[in-house]
């Protein structure tokens, strides 16, 4: 017998919400848990300052690393700050044990939380939303693609004529946009694991439409296995009927298993979920699947029920329509996840050709193979894509490959506990595209890294201890080859998180378009 200890079993909320309406929230003790820097805390504190309570802010940051949200807080006016506390550097059990509800920040674990123990309830903006909405949800979760996917998606519904809102994990927690929801306003909601974890049992997500991104290990740091994190993940369609979709991977991906011996979670997900079930490949699906993928020359197909069909199909009794073509963003990883949204959007009853235009106008967002600036030196031109929310290896390897061309290559920060290795097979492969130079941002990551790279024999261009050092560096090598004509293109990719040395890796992205422009000023360089 295993002397391992067996996992924790998963907490599980009531059913429903401590709140039945938002009139309730009036005169309520509310305690919420981590205020933070990337606006969830602070949307939710407006939300109950406006609805009433009285409101305790704890966070284990000090005031100083919080002072961005505390001051924009103070200067609202229409806020009454005579029922707004905080207590910030610590958390004390009586503002979790004396509140009527506390608010939960999803990055905390409930297991062995002596404050979350002590609460009577608990809710997140995330299960106050879905209570309090009547919106058709469409949820996103996976482990890589999930924000370009959700952003597609947003922009898409927008531009077709929704009046559709997007929230989430994406960084806008859902709360801001609550009041402008109803029956007839679709919202896109990015759900990291963390936030899907904390609506085990509640009954409030019930989406429409359910997507699953690619699943690779992720946040093995926060999960003790990768069972732990995809059961978290399989929550997404928990609660979906007969008539909501599931939206499923269909490629095989050993990489994905995290030792578990499973080859395609998309395959486990399809046999649990209640909802129609839809697949997505790179390749052709077999005949008796539904679901999309990309034909030999880039297009994406869509098999659907014959009622799902365009008229134009069904009159001519193909069973498929095409439903994307070109696109401006880089990369086949960035396409699938185009191709996904496209099939959201006929699932939303819009038309082929309508989303064909629509997303082939979609430039991508912000941190996601992000194109921000060009240098000119000489005859060479240099453009810089920002890819800092690429926080795990499989993403960073593949932005190397997004370009159909070298690449000069930016990576490194700190480990979460996973695999760094995707990174040096990619290097070392002499199939795939190889970077013209590498460049390393110190953290823990990095140094699992080196060991990847000295083990096959990858040669870098260095290790820095800051974007400047790296940038600057990076500028004399580019000038010292003054001969060097046509574009360049580079890419920071880290492949992992940004503790230590930046807040998050939104924080990060910020920094380093803010340090490129500044280093890569315009203009000609002698």
């Amino acid at each position: 017998m295993s002397d391992e200890p067996l996992p924790p079993v998963p907490h599980t909320y009531p059913q429903g919400c401590y709140f039945a309406t938002p009139a309730d929230i009036a005169g309520k003790k509310v305690t919420v848990m981590g205020l933070g820097l990337n606006g969830g805390g602070e949307a939710t504190v407006r939300f109950l300052l406006q609805h009433g309570a009285i409101v305790t802010v704890t966070d284990m940051k000090k005031a100083e690393d919080l002072a961005a949200t505390v001051k924009s807080l103070g200067e609202d006016s229409s806020l009454d700050h005579s029922r707004l506390r905080y207590v910030l550097g610590e958390h004390k059990i009586e503002d979790f044990a004396q509140a009527d509800c506390v608010i939960k920040n999803p990055g905390v674990k409930y297991d062995g939380n002596k404050y979350l123990a002590a609460a009577k309830a608990i809710e997140t903006d995330i299960s106050l939303f879905l209570h309090f909405t009547k919106a058709p949800i469409i949820a996103v979760t996976g482990s890589k693609g999930k924000s370009s996917t959700v952003s597609a998606i947003s922009y898409g519904l927008k531009e077709a004529g929704f009046n559709a809102f997007l929230g989430g994990n994406i960084t806008v927690s859902p709360l801001t946009f609550l009041d402008q929801t109803d029956s007839t306003t679709p919202v896109v909601l990015e759900l990291s694991s963390w936030q899907l974890a904390d609506l085990r049992g509640r009954k409030a997500l019930k989406p429409k439409i359910a997507l699953i991104t690619k699943i690779i290990p992720d946040h093995q740091n926060f999960y003790h296995s990768m069972i732990s994190y995809v059961a978290d993940k399989k929550l997404i369609y928990a609660d979906q009927t007969k008539d909501d979709f599931t939206i499923l991977d269909f490629d095989d991906d050993p990489a994905a298993d995290g030792g578990t011996l499973i080859a395609n979670w998309g395959n486990i997900f399809a046999a649990e979920t209640k909802a129609t079930v839809l697949r997505y490949s790179k390749k052709k699906l077999p005949q008796n699947v539904y679901g999309i993928w990309q034909d030999a020359n880039g297009k994406g197909i869509a098999r659907l029920p014959a009622k799902l069909l365009s008229k134009a199909a069904q009159a001519k009794g193909k069973d498929t329509d095409t439903i994307l073509k070109d696109i401006i963003v880089p990369g086949k990883h960035m396409r699938l996840n185009v191709l996904n949204a496209a099939l959201v959007l006929r699932l939303m009853g819009v038309a082929p050709e309508k989303t064909i235009d629509i997303l082939g106008h979609w430039n991508g967002i912000e941190h996601r193979l992000e194109y921000f600036h060009e240098w000119k030196n000489g005859g060479l031109t240099v453009r810089f894509y920002n890819d800092s929310a690429a926080t795990v290896p499989e993403a960073a390897a593949e932005s190397t490959q997004a370009f159909g061309e070298p690449v000069i290559f930016l990576t490194g920060g700190t480990d979460k506990g996973l695999d760094l290795s995707p990174i040096a097979a990619t290097l070392a492969n002499p199939l795939a595209i190889q970077p013209s130079a590498t460049y390393l941002l110190a953290g823990s990551a990095t140094d699992k890294m080196l060991s990847d790279f000295a083990a096959r024999g990858i040669r870098h261009n260095g290790v820095y201890n800051s974007l400047d050092d790296m940038l600057t560096r990076l500028k004399a090598d580019i000038v010292s080859h003054k001969g060097a004509l046509g574009t360049k293109v580079v890419v920071f990719s880290p492949g992992a998180t940004s503790f230590g040395m930046f807040q998050n890796e939104f924080d990060r992205g910020r920094q380093f378009k803010e340090k490129v422009r500044a280093i890569f000023s315009t203009g000609l360089c002698g």
